[in-house]
């Protein structure tokens, strides 16, 4: 599932200085990090002020504001500045909410686009002391430098100036007057919080919560190249630290590039959550994996699910995957992960939703013995890793990702042999991507039956005992699994 696909319903779809205190705790929170990637609020050294990384942020805001994914904004970055500029845009989308709140107290009119994305920009890394890369001063006055050079803002810089000025003199009590907004308080669109607190009574705000916490850096570990013992030992020796979640699943317990990673090249690992880890257990539980059988792995880019379904086979096992994408760019993501793990795959860009374009003249139209559907969603249950998706959702994406959901699992399920079973899978948290998609499907499918799945997966630490007790030991995102099994006659 692509969490920056274009929405359905669109037609398209600091200033030089020695990292302080501060600045290196924010940059070993920061989203960047959590991602693998090494990262800093404002790289040590590479003599880069703070006010054009703030213009960076401001401009890729923009670009989100537009509809542009977080990945395409990022992309254009000159890639020293990335890290830096990527760090700063994730504590900016975290605390949006609160900054157009802020915004809305501090001017009666909304600026234009670019002076009201640096106000923003500026108000959501300033608004918590506590929580900020910088000085709140020192982030006012960086904004006030990238307003006068930037061409797009120069003309604002002195309405900037004094708005910002004046946040610092009434910080308090203008935080107080949004402290009743809950898109304010918990940076999110209200239509979400709705949604939220309709589906989940008890644990909405926990959801929301973890949704504007950082994700752990979670590992697969290829069962056919090493242990998992084996592999946490490699890293210890190296002085990282890892807990077990999960089988074939470790968590680390600071993020590193996977660069650094022992093995990464050689196919030893790969970076996956630990929810997401559950897929090819789940579809391949139970089958008798020496003898032949056919595996599709539907919407299947990057390849990460499609790897996990070989790599949980023994060695020599005959089992197929045909893995699945409808988009040709990112199907080539499919072939890069594979190569990098050593393992061999049927890799078709072709529409899952459309089996008579492909199924008989590339499958030779034989039934699957086994189907996992990872289906295109909101990724409402990864929004700590992708923060833009709260603010490029809108709630009408919801009835029509669902929809497109239904026509996946009509289509691929006469693909499917009798007694075979079909894995549904979205990194949503939204009921109607989930168990309100299910219950439909078996109310009109009477051959076939819910076989005990993990269901709804809420974002966070997992607890046994807890309100969604099928919650896996660890930190994971936001998912849901239903495995359904077509019957024999």
């Amino acid at each position: 599932m692509n969490p920056s696909a274009p929405r359905p319903a669109r037609p398209a779809r600091p200033a030089s200085r020695p990292a302080t205190p501060r600045a290196q705790a924010a940059a070993s929170r920061s989203p960047a990090a959590a991602s693998g990637v090494p990262t800093s609020a404002a790289p040590a050294g590479t003599g880069v002020p703070l006010w054009q990384q703030l213009m960076l942020v401001c401009q890729a805001l923009q670009g989100i504001r537009g509809g542009q994914s977080g990945t395409a904004v990022i992309e254009p970055v000159e890639p020293r500045l990335r890290p830096g500029v990527q760090a700063l845009l994730f504590q900016v989308l975290r605390n949006l909410g609160r900054a157009d709140a802020l915004r809305s107290q501090l001017v009666a009119r909304k600026p234009p686009p670019a002076a009201d994305a640096l106000l923003c920009t500026a108000l959501a890394l300033a608004w918590d002391p506590q929580a900020a890369p910088y000085e709140p001063f020192t982030l006012v006055n960086q904004a006030v430098e990238a307003a006068k050079r930037d061409q797009a803002t120069r003309g604002q810089a002195s309405f900037i100036n004094a708005c910002l000025r004046r946040f610092l003199r009434e910080r308090d009590a203008l935080v107080a007057a949004t402290d009743g907004d809950p898109v304010a308080r918990w940076n999110h669109p209200a239509w979400w919080i709705r949604r939220l607190r309709q589906d989940y009574p008890a644990d909405w705000e926990r959801i929301l919560q973890a949704n504007n916490a950082h994700a752990p850096m979670a590992l697969r570990v290829n069962q056919q190249k090493c242990t998992l013992a084996q592999y946490q030992q490699a890293l210890a020796a190296i002085n990282l630290e890892a807990k077990v979640v999960g089988p074939q699943g470790l968590e680390l317990a600071q993020p590193v590039p996977v660069q650094g990673l022992p093995g990464f090249a050689d196919g030893w690992v790969s970076v996956q959550d630990a929810a997401a880890q559950q897929a090819a257990p789940l579809v391949l539980q139970g089958l008798d994996l020496t003898q032949p059988l056919r595996v599709l792995d539907a919407c299947a880019a990057p390849g990460g699910k499609t790897a996990h379904l070989l790599e949980h086979a023994p060695a020599g096992s005959p089992l197929q995957v045909t893995a699945l994408e409808v988009d040709e760019k990112r199907s080539a993501r499919i072939h890069d992960t594979l190569a990098r793990l050593g393992l061999s795959a049927q890799v078709l860009v072709a529409d899952a939703s459309r089996p008579q374009d492909w199924w008989q003249s590339q499958c030779g139209g034989t039934p699957f013995d086994a189907i996992l559907l990872d289906a295109p969603c909101t990724a409402s249950g990864i929004v700590r890793r992708h923060p833009d998706v709260r603010w490029l959702r809108r709630e009408s994406d919801v009835a029509q990702l669902a929809q497109l959901q239904r026509q996946i699992l009509e289509a691929l399920w006469p693909l499917l042999k009798p007694g075979g079973r079909l894995l549904y899978c979205t990194c949503s948290v939204f009921k109607a991507e989930g168990d309100l998609q299910i219950q439909t499907f078996l109310a009109h499918n009477t051959n076939a039956q819910l076989l005990p799945s993990p269901g709804h997966l809420i974002p966070g630490v997992g607890e046994k005992s807890g309100p969604v007790r099928d919650n896996p030991a660890g930190d994971h995102d936001g998912f849901f699994y239903a495995l359904l099994q077509k019957s024999a006659h």
